[in-house]
């Protein structure tokens, strides 16, 4: 399934469901990623949203993986973090509470 966040503020933001599905969480929704889910940030639920996704980075722990070992240095490799997931998102949030402006999704 793939979610479609838009704004007047930003471009477009796809993602799996699987990945946009914990960043609305997240955020404070709490939507059933199926086929025609709808939802919206109002400009009023932008900064606890942000705040939110923010704070769940700040003690996200990243994994250690050993550099000598080729199959821990693949992993290390090839992980993507909160931190990276979260980023066009937030992003998007933030251009949109600075324009006072909705960010809707769908799937």
């Amino acid at each position: 399934m793939i979610v479609t966040f838009r704004s007047k503020a930003a471009g477009e933001v796809i993602m799996l469901g699987e990945h946009a599905r914990p960043l609305l969480e997240l955020a404070g929704k709490m939507p059933e990623i199926a086929a025609g889910t709808r939802g919206v940030f109002t400009p009023e639920q932008l900064p606890e949203a942000i705040r939110r996704i923010e704070a769940a980075i700040g003690v996200e722990k990243e994994p250690r993986y050993d550099e000598d070992n080729p199959e821990e240095k693949e992993k290390a490799a090839s992980h993507v973090g909160l931190r990276q997931r979260a980023f066009p998102l937030l992003d998007m949030l933030r251009k949109a509470q600075a324009q006072d402006v909705n960010v809707t999704w769908e799937s």
